[in-house]
């Protein structure tokens, strides 16, 4: 009797009920004992003691022990990660010469890096979903093994995996005795879990491209090929991510950027170098008009800065410490060594230590629209999104500790403003607190996360807290806006930093004469403009709100004998403020109406013989509605109106009394 209590063990259920069980009874057996029907065929993990675990996990100890079902996050990432491990199955099965790299689950799905000397096709691509599917159908049980590190480095070694192998090293070298392998049929990896309980409980997946990869993202190391896929629990959801994947390849800001001629990347300049085409210069320049116009609105004073300093400059600043990885090279100038820029913030307290500063100045805000150069690795360029040369909407604010709540506030103010204007008014914020290697004392820095956490609850804006992934130097407030596709891009930031004034002898003489420490801000709207439009784009598919548009109005004519009117009406437009061109080319007029909306501008004014005649105009939107005809006088009215509602005029007009 006492021997058969110690093998009973007590599981504690997440409505507090406790049950007892034998020692060494599966969690899934467990778990299917008390459900009962299609319940228990849907459950796909099990929660023990708040860690997600296999169903075939023996229950050895008193636990609290939950069952997880298909409807939650956990689940569908253990979902795509198995179906990666289904994915990398077919391929070895497919072509034995691939060998293993990585193969974890992702936002919406998963990916699989192979070595492999021919490189896959989308006919290859086909192959493997239809081995996968075989795989699936075959409902083969997924096991996990715990053996040795010398089990693990014989049986890969077997199968000439030495990716695996290096990996075995590296958690040799953190000190593991043992690791986890997980096999399914003759297939092996080596991998944390947990899984699905068999390869059968995929219902829904679709391969969605390849990419190269360099081994541990380092280009020093053999280029892979990245084999991607999404996955879900019903068809249904994949069908809607893949649509999403299509209007998102329509939108892709890299062939609209060509499309409309907007930007270019050279290869004979350099890879992530950005070339601005007239075009896209004069949607840079709305761009930079509005960004000052609204600094100096709100007491900015504007700064300009070198693009290259000496190098002890940035051995000051810490750059050098923390940063060198994403510098470039030093050159040598008269036997001096300069380093070009990848942050501005230097140049700012260069321009404040230029003089004694006194109390009563403070707040300062000085902003720039800066040129930095930040070393990416070729394989992380992508289009505007990450590029080596950008250009930052910078601002510092130096102020007193009194002011710091206040201007924490404006600027967050100003920050949803400017996202407004542009379009954005869906975004996820985050406050990120201390983490564990920084400067400056605790006091300072519950004061400067006291300040951003009143400034958010005081404009009633939800944020989530991001324990310990502040700057070493402050907290910071992240915003994440959300585009069109619901997809997030971090642009705006706040930062306090506590570093740079004390590394600079940042002083200022206080209300008693004594020299005191401003607290600095660091600050990004945008984020940077080359990022920005891309986004922009990619939210607009191209077709820019009347304000931001590079052509506002094409004035198309039908034959030769409308092109003094139609000149006088484009020079009218451009007279009022309007960007207008003209088409006077010997095409039909279908043509020239076709072009004109394939560069997606908002307006086509028609003028024909009877436009002529009665010195008329002709509108047509981009999206194919004809107005009526007007007079020059009363378009110009129509779109002056349109163009002050597009740009933030009535936004503004809403917060009139802010600063």
């Amino acid at each position: 009797m006492k021997d058969n209590q110690s093998s009973l063990i007590k599981i504690t259920l997440p409505d507090k009920t406790v049950v007892e069980t034998g020692k060494g009874v599966s969690a899934g057996e467990f778990i299917k004992g008390i459900l009962s029907g299609k319940k228990a065929k849907e459950v796909m993990l099990a929660r023990i003691d708040g860690e997600l675990r296999d169903l075939s996990t023996p229950l050895t100890d008193d636990c609290a022990l939950e069952a997880v079902f298909s409807e939650g996050d956990d689940a569908l990432q253990v979902l795509r990660h198995t179906t990666a491990h289904v994915m990398a199955q077919a391929v070895k099965e497919l072509f034995p010469g691939a060998r293993l790299a990585i193969g974890p689950a992702i936002e919406h799905g998963f990916y699989y890096d192979f070595d492999y000397e021919k490189s896959f096709t989308p006919n290859d691509l086909e192959k493997i979903e239809s081995r996968m599917r075989e795989i699936i159908k075959a409902a083969i049980p997924i096991v996990r093994e715990d053996v040795s590190l010398s089990e693990a480095r014989r049986r890969f070694d077997a199968i000439g995996e030495s990716f695996k192998l290096e990996l075995l090293e590296e958690l040799d070298a953190y000190g593991l005795d043992t690791v986890s392998l997980y096999g399914q049929g003759d297939f092996l990896d080596l991998c944390r879990g947990p899984h699905l309980p068999d390869t059968g409980h995929i219902p829904a997946f679709k391969l969605t491209g390849v990419a190269g990869a360099y081994w541990k993202g380092d280009e020093k190391r053999p280029m892979l090929q990245r084999i991607y896929g999404a996955a879900f629990f019903d068809q249904k959801a994949l069908k809607a991510y893949l649509d999403r994947l299509e209007e998102a390849k329509r939108r892709d800001h890299r062939r609209l950027g060509k499309e409309l001629e907007l930007f270019s990347i050279e290869e004979e300049i350099g890879p992530g170098l950005i070339l601005w085409h007239p075009r896209g210069g004069t949607v840079r320049k709305v761009m930079e008009d509005f960004w000052r116009d609204e600094h100096l609105r709100r007491g900015y004073s504007i700064l300009y800065t070198p693009h290259m300093a000496r190098r002890d400059l940035w051995k000051t600043s810490g750059h050098l410490d923390f940063y060198k990885d994403s510098m470039y090279a030093p050159m040598e100038i008269d036997e001096v060594s300069y380093q070009i820029k990848p942050m501005n913030c230097p140049f700012h307290i260069a321009i404040y230590n230029s003089r004694r500063r006194s109390y009563r100045e403070f707040p300062l805000r000085w902003c720039e629209l800066g040129t930095v150069y930040r070393y990416e690795r070729t394989g992380t360029l992508h289009g505007l999104m990450r590029v080596r040369g950008f250009t930052q909407d910078d601002a510092h604010i130096f102020c007193r500790p009194d002011q710091l709540q206040s201007e924490i506030h404006e600027i967050l103010e100003m920050t949803l403003y400017v996202l407004r204007v542009f379009g954005f008014d869906r975004y996820d914020i985050y406050l990120s607190t201390r983490p564990e290697k920084y400067v400056g004392t605790e006091e300072n820095w519950q004061r400067a996360t006291d300040a951003l956490k009143d400034a958010l609850d005081a404009q009633g804006l939800p944020y989530e807290i991001d324990p310990g992934e502040g700057v070493f130097y402050g907290p910071k407030i992240d915003i994440k806006i959300k585009d069109c596709l619901d997809r997030s891009w971090q642009c705006s930031t706040i930062q306090v930093d506590f570093n740079l004034p004390e590394r600079f002898n940042v002083r200022y003489v206080g209300d008693d004469n004594q020299s005191e420490t401003p607290i600095m801000i660091h600050r990004a709207l945008m984020g940077s403009l080359e990022r920005f439009l891309g986004v922009l784009i990619e939210h607009y598919a191209g077709a820019f709100p009347f304000w931001l548009a590079p052509v506002q109005v094409a004035v198309l004519t039908v034959t030769d004998r409308a092109d003094a009117w139609a000149g006088f009406v484009a020079g009218g437009l451009k007279n009022a403020g309007f960007r207008a061109d003209t088409d006077f080319r010997n095409e039909k007029l279908g043509k020239k109406i076709r072009d004109a909306q394939l560069l997606k501008i908002p307006y086509m004014l028609i003028i024909g013989d009877n436009e002529v005649e009665k010195k008329l105009i002709t509108p047509r939107t981009r999206g194919g509605d004809n107005l009526p005809a007007v007079n020059i006088e009363e378009f110009i009215k129509y779109i002056d109106k349109e163009k002050k509602a597009s740009s933030g005029a009535v936004i503004r007009s809403g917060n009139a009394g802010l600063s």
